[in-house]
Order: C-alpha cells, then structure tokens, then sequence
C-alpha cells in the first residue's frame, strides 16, 4: 500500500496552527472548547483522537467543518495502520461476475 503523503494528526495541526501561530495556550483553548486542559493536551500530544463531538468543538472554536476534523484523525490513523500491516494472511474473495 503506497502512501501519498505523511497525513498529521489533528493534535499537531492545532498545535502548529492554532497554538504556536497565534500564540495562544492550551488553557485557553480548553476554555472555548469546554473542556479541561489535560484533555487538550492529550490531543495536543497525540495521545487520543478526535471523536465526533470534539470535531463539533474544534469546529464552533478553531473553525473547519467537524468533517474536516475526523477526515484528518481518518487520515492519520489509516497511515498508522499501513505502517505495520501485515497483508501477507488475507485472501481475496472472489465474487462471481
């Protein structure tokens, strides 16, 4: 499986794009999200993923569409996954035409 482009994980966009471009904490950030610190920070940190109701958070607060938000946990998961994928035991279904 090739991979196109290394996707990042929404926690260093925000990061990157949100906190060290507009110089902004996490503790402020957290705030507007309604949701406590340690939890952005673990987003921060790429210790969880975005879920369905924080990609509504991070949409209200930073702004894309939630969708926008899960298609880039999808992305970067997915990359994850094809890193140490073994396809060598699944077999092709054949389905007659």
């Amino acid at each position: 499986m090739k991979q196109m482009y290394n996707p990042p994980h929404p926690g260093e966009f925000i990061k990157e794009v949100y906190l060290d471009e507009l110089d902004l904490t996490i503790k402020e950030v957290a705030n507007k999200l309604n949701i406590s610190s340690s939890t952005l920070s673990r987003l921060v940190n790429k210790k969880i993923s975005v879920s369905a109701k924080m990609a509504m958070r991070l949409s209200i607060t930073l702004g894309r569409t939630p969708q926008s938000w899960l298609s880039m946990q999808n992305n970067y998961d997915l990359l994850e996954a094809q890193k140490d994928f073994d396809i060598n035991n699944i077999k092709v279904l054949k389905i007659p035409a």
